[in-house]
């Protein structure tokens, strides 16, 4: 067998997930992102029992994988209960560990989500954290947003939440022993190990573009061509 067929059959998610799949299509046929983007989740399973090591290196490098919502519709269907939404979790997390996410653009999008999301949670507790989600950078929320980050704190009064406080409430602040132990768990699980390889490759990247990493970001995040989408 091949070198990356070999990695992919280690990762528990392929055990779990793939039961001599009789190609019906019964997955794709049910699946909502299939619906929306140019992805068949029949034919990466198909890819992937073929062990044909160009076409999983294809796969591995393409936006391709990064399509599937995880909703898992596919499992409830599937007559050999095959889960091909856990293949693709196996693929993308060997193309983060190959770096080769960082060939498509939507793997590109990892880096955002290593940078601001990852990060978040790491400094604040909360993936999502008010005081760093500013309209400039993030005009798609909409210009009721613009007004409320300038009055966050009497929004969330208003709201009976907790922002920054000490106690109990909806984005109290969290304390730093939590935050340390939440920091231990990604050293310890290896999430800190692959945000740093995230970070390498997208570095790299930027350098092959001739972009600043402040300019790759932006890229990143305003980048989507029409290639992705059943028209």
């Amino acid at each position: 067998m091949g070198k990356l067929y070999d990695s992919l059959m280690r990762d528990y998610r392929l055990k779990e997930g793939l039961n001599a799949c009789i190609n019906c299509g019964t997955c794709t046929a049910v699946c909502p992102a299939a619906e929306f983007y140019r992805y068949d989740p029949r034919r990466i399973v198909d890819i992937v029992q073929s062990k044909d090591e160009d076409e999983i290196e294809k796969l591995l490098r393409s936006d391709t994988i990064w399509y599937c919502g995880e909703c898992m519709s596919c499992v409830t269907r599937c007559p050999r209960k095959n889960a091909p939404g856990m293949i693709v979790m196996a693929l993308r997390s060997l193309s983060i560990d190959l770096g080769y996410f960082i060939d498509s653009e939507k793997g590109r999008q990892q880096f955002l989500l290593s940078k601001d999301l990852c990060s978040n949670v790491l400094n604040y507790g909360y993936c999502v954290y008010p005081r760093v989600f500013d309209y400039a950078g993030h005009p798609e929320a909409g210009r009721v947003w613009e007004w409320e980050e300038k009055h966050l704190d009497d929004v969330f009064e208003r709201l009976g939440a907790n922002l920054d406080g000490n106690g109990p409430g909806a984005m109290r602040k969290i304390p730093k022993e939590d935050l340390d132990e939440l920091k231990r768990i990604f050293d310890e699980t290896g999430a800190t190990a692959r945000m740093e390889n995230v970070r390498k490759a997208a570095e790299k990247k930027a350098a092959e573009l001739g972009l600043s990493m402040e300019e790759f970001t932006k890229k990143v995040y305003s980048e989507t061509g029409p290639q992705h989408y059943n028209h």
